[in-house]
């Protein structure tokens, strides 16, 4: 519900706590740290006070697996990407268990029978709020981009299907991330639900949700450490018949989805295989079905080979856990959008963070350069130099080219083409410079859809 208005000045001066989240590593200790549930705040950044004219507005949702980390984190908010002539906005939502949680009781309580996504909804009221109030910012309330990284990515493309958003907005950008996979039924989340509340000792009848709202922050996030080593998503994005009204791939596969721009991307190595070589190709087969001969092959994993391994992508099984979660849906996502006759623009992201380059362009490498703010330390961290600041101003002003006019090329940047019947896309090199190509990872991706369109198939 909107916040209920107040007379007199509101204290602004420090940023509102991160909303409340379990610690998950090291990258989120100290949002985990000082998290609240009373944490729905939106920050508001702009280059210059008063604006000559309204500035085009981008509307950021941050990534953390819908479970951690915060609007407020100095890589979003203290960085340059608002100088080059952009109002930024950053926005805090619900996470895990106090954003997604679905349970039948919940359900039952509904006006529009639905539970879960709240962490969404939290997304689409400061976007309303941003509609209705960043004129008084400066900003222009007719010209907002939403994006976002990893699970923003996903949250931005859900916005895109969504009847309560997808006309709030006229341009999308997503940073390594699709709602075309890691997205439950209603069935399925509840049932999380339940095997979530069973194992903090709820009642298995109806007053579930009531001993559920009597327990602390500290017990829920207690509860979810313990559930979070079982297998499988417990909390995220449902498909709830209200706020996602069907699956996105299929909204998106009948041209429904919002009729705006794209632009979306992936870095070259996203996240890499932790697991033992027989463990990869176990989960290559159960994934890929009848197409699994086919797959252990293609990535080189067939009988006792060790992989194919890529100077770019990484070893056999580095790329089929980047090709599944992140570059195929993305890829996905990006021709059927194309074929609903929208402007449609790929990027990858080949840079590693200054001192990582063995590891290469990793999850989440992307985001100094975008932002125009540079770790020192962390899992992004690194010593960057003139190149590295070179190449953010370069991306910083593809970005904010796009938010302005839905067109990322101006002035003297290398042209970008549009993603078209050829799939072109652009590369951010190591060295800093671009390069254009087109059909990334065809046959890895064009696999991936037959897979797809039997999981999918089986599921009918």
């Amino acid at each position: 519900m909107p916040v209920k208005p107040w007379s007199g000045i509101r204290d602004a001066v420090a940023f509102g706590a991160p909303c409340a989240q379990p610690l998950l590593g090291m990258w989120n200790a100290r949002d985990a740290l000082s998290s609240k549930e009373d944490c729905l705040f939106l920050n508001v950044i702009t280059p210059v006070w008063p604006p000559k004219e309204p500035l085009p507005v981008m509307l950021w949702i941050h990534g953390g697996s819908n479970t951690g980390g915060t609007a407020s984190s100095a890589l979003y908010k203290d960085g340059t990407l608002a100088q080059h002539g952009v109002l930024l906005v950053t926005v805090n939502y619900r996470l895990g268990v106090f954003g997604f949680f679905a349970h039948p009781e919940l359900t039952r309580e509904s006006p529009h029978h639905a539970s879960g996504n709240y962490g969404l909804l939290d997304q689409i009221a400061a976007l309303r709020w941003v509609v209705d109030n960043i004129a008084k910012f400066g900003g222009d309330s007719s010209n907002i981009t939403l994006f976002g990284q990893s699970a923003g990515a996903q949250d931005t493309g859900i916005l895109m299907t969504s009847p309560l958003s997808k006309d709030k907005f006229q341009r999308a950008i997503a940073e390594s991330g699709s709602p075309f996979n890691q997205t439950l039924s209603l069935a399925e989340a509840e049932q999380a639900g339940q095997k979530f509340a069973a194992s903090l000792k709820a009642p298995s009848d109806d007053g579930a949700i009531k001993f559920l709202r009597q327990l602390s922050k500290q017990d829920l996030l207690k509860g979810v450490a313990r559930h979070g080593n079982e297998e499988g998503p417990s909390f995220g994005p449902i498909v709830d018949a209200w706020v996602i009204p069907r699956w996105p791939v299929e909204i998106f596969a009948a041209g429904q989805e919002a009729p705006i721009p794209m632009m979306i991307g992936t870095t070259t190595r996203e996240f890499s295989w932790t697991g033992s070589l027989t463990e990869a190709r176990k989960t290559i087969q159960e994934f890929s079905g009848n197409h699994g001969s086919q797959a252990l092959t293609l990535y080189g994993l067939a009988g006792e080979a060790e992989g194919t391994s890529d100077p770019f992508y990484g070893s056999g099984a580095d790329q089929w856990v980047a090709d599944i979660a992140f570059r195929c849906p993305v890829l996905n996502q990006a021709a059927l959008h194309q074929a609903a006759h929208q402007s449609t623009y790929e990027y990858e992201f080949d840079h590693a963070i200054p001192g990582q380059e063995a590891q290469g362009a990793i999850h989440s490498a992307d985001l100094p350069y975008v932002f125009g703010y540079y770790p020192k330390t962390g899992n992004i961290g690194g010593k960057f130099e003139d190149a590295d600041f070179k190449l953010a101003d370069m991306m910083e002003t593809y970005w904010t080219n796009f938010a302005k006019k839905g067109n990322p090329n101006g002035g003297a940047l290398s042209n970008w083409p549009e993603f078209a019947a050829s799939q072109s896309y652009i590369q951010f090199m190591q060295d800093g410079s671009v390069k254009t190509a087109a059909a990334l990872r065809k046959p890895y991706c064009d696999l991936y859809r037959e897979i797809l369109k039997e999981r999918t198939n089986k599921n009918k």
